[in-house]
């Protein structure tokens, strides 16, 4: 598990810096495992594109994956650690005693042929991939895939290289440090997957080229301060002019670049002990 680099024999291998794959053991994806993805190319269903410079992209199949963990206490074997083109983190694929395959993510200690088990109340050894209540795990673990309401399916910590670390425990919750270094209240008999997530080089990625970029289905970006004043407030001007506006806006005239949208009464702030960036 690495990066790799290339010699600048052209201009756009000069700065590209890719993973190697080398954790990946199986090439092809497991078929009944496989769903149909539609781009949107950024249209909603009248047509009408809502999200800018999306479009083009390669072609992808969406990997099924059991974020829930609910067949518990069953031990499952891991097969294979794949590429997953929709997700920066690898996934693993698992079989279950009766022939049963199915996705999780792969943590970063985890290799072909280990098992994996998921639990309610059993006492399992707190190994990469095993999935526990969060009142089961011990004070200090990293752990990644955290449900934020019992039964939902993981919803927290789920990228490349990520995971959380559960601080404490007092009552019916548990305070959980998040990637972002949030402190969070979340209920002890949510589950959460032991181990840090792989592909931890995944940050010293660098595309190399504009080429790349479409092949994620992302198109060019347009500045706002190179329109016309007809197509963007930050348009206009004779030669090369600054925004000219106090603050910069999105196209519809709406504060951006680091304006704060969250509600000050957001019913979640309850369960917020420490926000990212606090002093």
């Amino acid at each position: 598990m690495g990066v790799k680099r290339f010699k600048p024999t052209t201009n756009g291998l000069r700065h590209a810096v890719i993973s190697d794959f080398a954790e990946i053991t199986k090439g092809k994806p497991e078929k009944s495992l496989l769903r149909p993805l539609k781009s949107s190319g950024g249209r909603n269903s009248y047509g009408r594109i809502t999200v800018r410079f999306r479009g083009g992209g390669h072609k992808r199949m969406y990997r099924v994956i059991d974020f829930k963990r609910n067949r518990f206490d069953q031990e499952a074997q891991v097969l294979a650690i794949e590429y997953d083109p929709n997700r920066t983190c690898r996934i693993a694929l698992i079989q279950y005693a009766d022939e049963e395959k199915s996705y999780i993510l792969a943590p970063l200690e985890l290799r072909v042929g280990d098992k994996v088990v998921s639990t309610v109340d059993s006492i399992v050894d707190f190994k990469a991939g095993n999935s526990l209540p969060l009142k089961n795990i011990p004070l200090g673990t990293a752990v990644h895939n955290i449900e934020l309401k019992p039964g939902m399916g993981g919803q927290i910590a789920r990228s490349a290289g990520t995971s959380a670390q559960v601080m404490a425990k007092e009552g019916p919750f548990a305070f959980v440090r998040m990637p972002s270094s949030e402190v969070r209240k979340i209920n002890i008999n949510c589950r959460a997957t032991v181990g840090q997530l792989g592909n931890v080089e995944h940050e010293t990625k660098s595309i190399g080229k504009a080429g790349r970029s479409r092949w994620m289905g992302r198109r060019g970006h347009v500045r706002g301060v190179v329109m016309n004043p007809v197509d963007h407030p930050h348009g206009g001007g004779e030669g090369k002019a600054p925004q000219g506006n106090p603050h910069p806006v999105t196209p519809w005239g709406k504060p951006t670049k680091g304006y704060k949208t969250r509600k000050k009464k957001k019913y979640s702030n309850n369960y917020i002990v420490r926000r990212r960036g606090a002093k």
